[in-house]
């Protein structure tokens, strides 16, 4: 495999198994089970089709990721791919800005996880419950990276058993007639309420920041690559299983729930999950739900402490961070790194105690601005690399996207359609008014990075020679796209 680095240090503990749940988990989120009773007051049914048209173009992003992974396996993937393709200062960019997206999701998830124990233990105070998360998921990330993917492991097969379980609830009542919700539950709900798209055409094109939103997380297979244990078979094939995940967990779901009851009825801030089940006449499925939701937020806690520990330690190997976070323990996980990140996910918690809500959702509106630009940062990238491997200087891709790079631009006009969407928005507005104050933080640190230590911010080495190329790459062309 083309330039791979065997000097990161990290332990390859996590295997086949493992990389698909946590591939799995990263399309199952919040934004499902909660952020969906928002759109679909927005939207109606016609939100299915977002979720449908956004998931193609995430699935255009994670195999423009796969021909970058297979091409060079590295753990700060997202960075070292826009050093290598774009430059030494979008690399910067690029990692400290997907450092701060996990941050800040970090933040917000460990709240909301002591938010759901309050559904069984309203007495417990807010703070000490998030405390609690934040240490036992802290400690169990400086244990090992095989104990990191367990637990995603289980938490993604938490999600993904009760998604599948409410589906197959719901079509039994759709197709048997049983429960409370049998008599009026039905498929004619998709468009008998006021059409497909009941609010326009406008209302439904507003939901796809709260979609794509709900699809963040789905590139952090990426960051995985430097501790996969045969990362050229089990990242391909965590990839091509994503459009059967979005089709279930996301269009499967969502057509099911919405037959079961009509659109109108569902509130924003409210799971429909809970709407649909209470109807049905489960008694336990508000509980039900909430203890899934609070494995999701966990769970992404959880991937944000993994991935902001890598980053961080990424970018302090070139000099970009503090020297002092690139150790790793004697299990080689990087224990340093993870700290720092931890403790900034802990003044979230003290935020959320002291400062008004509006503040802590200026904080986190960052998250999806980040993921909007680490995902053009992946689309970039590859098209620089398909056009290094026509001049000759790279191999062909091992792991070809199918259309590269023309899906690549389509994906990107997407995203920055998606853009546009938010600064539409008047409640989606914030983050593009918080990430430029990010962005000349960056941009000043560059600039103090580069006068005091060039070496650190020197443009990459140069793409190996056509002769040298070829012997990386084996083989004349690659396998088929759907390797």
């Amino acid at each position: 495999m083309a330039g791979q680095n065997p000097d990161e240090g990290y332990e390859r503990g996590l295997g086949s198994r493992q990389i698909q749940m946590i591939a799995i988990g990263g399309a199952i989120g919040t934004g499902l089970f909660l952020g969906a009773g928002t759109a679909i007051h927005k939207a109606g049914p016609s939100l299915v089709l977002s979720y449908a048209v956004a998931g193609a173009v995430v699935f255009c992003i994670m195999r423009a990721l796969g021909e970058l992974l297979t091409y060079r396996p590295v753990s700060g993937s997202f960075a070292e791919y826009a050093r290598e393709f774009l430059g030494p200062f979008a690399g910067f960019v690029t990692g400290w800005t997907y450092w701060l997206m996990w941050v800040v999701t970090g933040m917000a998830e460990v709240t909301a996880a002591a938010v759901y124990i309050h559904y069984w233990a309203p007495s417990i105070p807010q703070w000490a419950s998030a405390l609690l998360f934040l240490v036992v998921l802290y400690t169990a990330n400086l244990i090992s990276v095989k104990l990191f993917g367990e637990i995603e492991f289980w938490f993604s097969l938490i999600k993904v058993t009760a998604i599948i379980g409410m589906i197959l609830i719901g079509v039994g009542v759709l197709t048997l007639g049983f429960s409370d919700a049998a008599d009026t539950a039905s498929a004619t709900h998709l468009w008998a309420d006021g059409g497909l798209f009941p609010n326009g055409v406008g209302s439904t094109l507003t939901t796809l920041q709260i979609v794509m939103f709900a699809y963040l997380g789905v590139e952090l297979v990426g960051v995985t690559a430097g501790e996969s244990e045969n990362p050229e078979k089990t990242l391909p094939r965590a990839i091509n299983t994503l459009p059967v995940r979005i089709g279930v967990f996301y269009v499967g779901a969502l057509l099911v729930i919405l037959s079961l009851v009509t659109w109108s009825e569902f509130q924003p801030g409210a799971s429909p999950f809970v709407a649909a089940f209470s109807r049905i006449g489960i008694p336990a499925a508000g509980g039900i739900v909430n203890f899934v939701v609070l494995t999701a937020a966990l769970s992404s806690c959880n991937s944000g402490m993994y991935s902001t520990g890598r980053m961080l330690r990424d970018l302090a190997l070139r000099g970009q961070a503090p020297g002092a976070v690139t150790r790793l323990n004697n299990r080689r996980t990087p224990a340093a790194a993870i700290t720092v990140s931890a403790l900034l996910m802990g003044v979230g918690v003290v935020l959320n105690y002291t400062a008004p809500a509006e503040a802590f959702t200026y904080v986190t509106s960052v998250a999806t601005v980040a993921g909007i630009w680490t995902w053009a940062v992946i689309l970039l990238s590859q098209i620089r690399y398909h056009a290094a491997h026509r001049a000759g200087r790279l191999p062909a891709p091992a792991f070809r996207a199918p259309g590269a790079p023309w899906t690549s631009w389509g994906a990107l006009a997407f995203l920055a359609f998606v853009t546009v969407l938010i600064a539409l928005d008047a409640d989606a507005r914030v983050s593009l008014y918080v990430f430029p104050v990010w962005a000349l933080l960056l941009t000043a640190g560059y600039a103090v990075l580069r006068r005091r230590n060039p070496a650190a911010v020197a443009a990459p080495a140069p793409a190996p020679a056509p002769a040298a190329a070829a012997a990386a790459a084996g083989t004349a062309e690659p396998a088929s796209a759907d390797a």
